[in-house]
């Protein structure tokens, strides 16, 4: 039984974790991280045993969902132990945001660990392009990996879409197109202006999600979704397809008030706001003398008051935050 609800000075619950299990990652997209990367020492990152422990102690405290983030989780070795653990805590609701590039041979161990549901990163459908913007990445083992996941049978499936003006924003007719081929959701996200970058001008390539709503609805009618992720993404359905299209506006159209979520990040710093440097430290506890997890529950709880009622992104590409997303996890 959960010994407490986690609750914020606003009064919101959080029931939602984040967990990064790795900086690493074997694409470079360029809203993501610069091309030419330091990792972390291994050292300096939670063990798989140190990341279940925190999960654990999560769920224990209310929390009913967690998605595992990375980088990209999928090249963490041995991350099959940790789903399996993980997917045995009886979450409602237990997630991963992938790039994709591993899920022809992941995806059917990933479902049969416990893993419900994937969020699968796609900026682009022309092979040339996705290779521009992930530096690194194959399209085709991408959309194979897609398929993959399909056919595993996952309780949900969505793509998740970074737009930029000049750079994809042209594709989202085609790439709504292809969600509603694939029989699967997608999300359109603002970018986010997250560690310093020199490839593009972000006030510039910076794409509302109003402006893309405006581009769907030229092709498709879009009626606003009741249900609720429990996530950022405002949701809405189109009345000849099952495919639900998601619109995630950090900038735009903030979803602060209504945030039920917190992040860990790889070395183990327990970040309440994508868009704030509040953060506890929540290695030093694990490895501290003795660990205990009554310590740690506590340490998570005493964090709450930490969590600003909301951020503040700029909108002409100034940098607040300095760590790169895949410090943070997705």
């Amino acid at each position: 039984m959960p010994h407490a609800k986690l609750t914020d000075r606003f009064g919101r619950t959080v029931n939602y974790v984040r967990l990064s299990v790795t900086d690493r990652c074997d694409f470079r997209c360029v809203y993501c991280m610069a091309e030419d990367m330091t990792f972390l020492p291994r050292q300096q990152v939670l063990t798989l045993e140190e990341i279940a422990r925190v999960a654990r102690n999560f769920v224990d405290l209310g929390t009913e969902k967690i998605r595992l983030t990375g980088g990209e989780p999928l090249v963490r070795k041995d991350i099959l132990e940790l789903v399996n653990e993980i997917g045995s805590y009886g979450l409602g609701d237990f997630a991963m945001t992938t790039n994709g590039s591993q899920l022809t041979t992941m995806a059917e161990p990933l479902r049969r660990a416990g893993m419900h549901r994937l969020n699968i990163s796609l900026d682009s459908l022309d092979a040339e392009k996705f290779q521009d913007i992930t530096r690194t990445g194959r399209l085709s083992q991408v959309l194979d990996g897609i398929d993959a996941a399909r056919e595993a049978g996952f309780r949900g499936i969505k793509l998740n879409t970074v737009v930029m003006k000049g750079r994809n924003d042209e594709e989202i007719p085609e790439l709504i197109e292809f969600a509603r081929k694939k029989q699967i959701d997608i999300s359109f996200i603002e970018e986010m202006p997250l560690g310093e970058i020199s490839e593009h001008d972000r006030g510039l390539a910076l794409c509302t999600s109003e402006e893309v709503r405006d581009i769907i609805r030229r092709h498709h009618e879009l009626i606003p979704a009741t249900e609720d992720s429990g996530g950022p993404a405002r949701y809405y359905r189109m009345p000849d397809s099952p495919t639900r299209v998601g619109f995630i506006s950090p900038h735009s159209h903030n979803f602060c008030s209504t945030c039920n979520r917190v992040r860990v990040t790889v070395e183990g710093r327990l970040l309440l706001c994508l868009g704030n440097e509040h953060s506890v430290d929540l290695r030093r506890v694990l490895r501290g003398n003795p660990v205990t997890d009554d310590k740690l529950r506590e340490t998570i709880i005493n964090a709450m008051d930490l969590k600003p009622e909301k951020h503040h992104f700029s909108t002409n590409g100034d940098v607040q935050i300095l760590r790169f997303m895949n410090m943070t996890g997705g």
